[in-house]
């Protein structure tokens, strides 16, 4: 299979032949899931926030939310750390969170694998290469989530963003997703060092020098 036969046609079929027996399988665990989401940490059980997805374009990604709805005595959110408890973490570092993100790929929004779609006040940030990171869809799974996840830096990790848009290619892919069973299992690089997940992007230091 040609890379630019996969990346116009080939990706897509192997995403659908892939996640829409995925949900049916699956539809046990996440029923199983969405209860225990409302019991343990409140409703609704989904979270949706708007991401960029492929060239930025907007799309609502669906998720199980992990956090409670903890309020200090002033009125305010809670930080994220102190929302995130025992089950959300959970969630997070099992991955299940993420299995509602194959409806987005059934409905064409996100593919099986691809830079995973970050926060839409990020795009102003990237350097005209990170920016090439939306030239593919973006993933439940990439190549940066294989190779460190959130324990790697931001820099380090817009970089193999932008090697996988070039590189993209079938055989990457399985070994991406079959990499990504064994990071899952022995949940590897699910936060960064001193945070629940990872700290914010606030653009690359060549980005600030400028």
């Amino acid at each position: 299979m040609s890379q630019n036969f996969y990346r116009r046609i080939g990706k897509r079929l192997v995403d659908l032949a892939i996640a829409i027996p995925a949900l049916i399988v699956l539809s046990p665990i996440l029923a199983v899931t969405a209860f225990l989401v409302r019991i343990r940490l409140g409703s609704p059980v989904l979270f949706r926030q708007e991401r960029p997805g492929y060239k930025g374009r907007r799309f609502r990604i669906c998720k199980f939310r992990t956090m409670t709805d903890r309020y200090s005595p002033n009125g305010e959110l809670l930080h994220d750390d102190l929302r995130l408890n025992s089950f959300g973490k959970f969630l997070r570092a099992s991955s299940l969170d993420e299995l509602p993100e194959l409806w987005n790929v059934i409905v064409g929004e996100m593919s099986l694998v691809g830079p995973r779609p970050l926060r839409m006040e990020y795009l102003q940030l990237y350097s005209a290469e990170q920016s090439t990171r939306h030239d593919v869809m973006p993933g439940i799974s990439g190549w940066a989530q294989v190779n460190g996840r959130n324990s790697v830096d931001w820099d380090e990790r817009l970089k193999m963003d932008v090697w996988y848009t070039r590189n993209i290619s079938f055989r990457l892919d399985l070994w991406i997703l079959w990499k990504t069973i064994s990071a899952v299992f022995g949940r590897q690089g699910i936060s960064a060092e001193g945070c629940s997940t990872m700290p914010g992007f606030e653009g690359t230091q060549q980005k600030i020098a400028s």
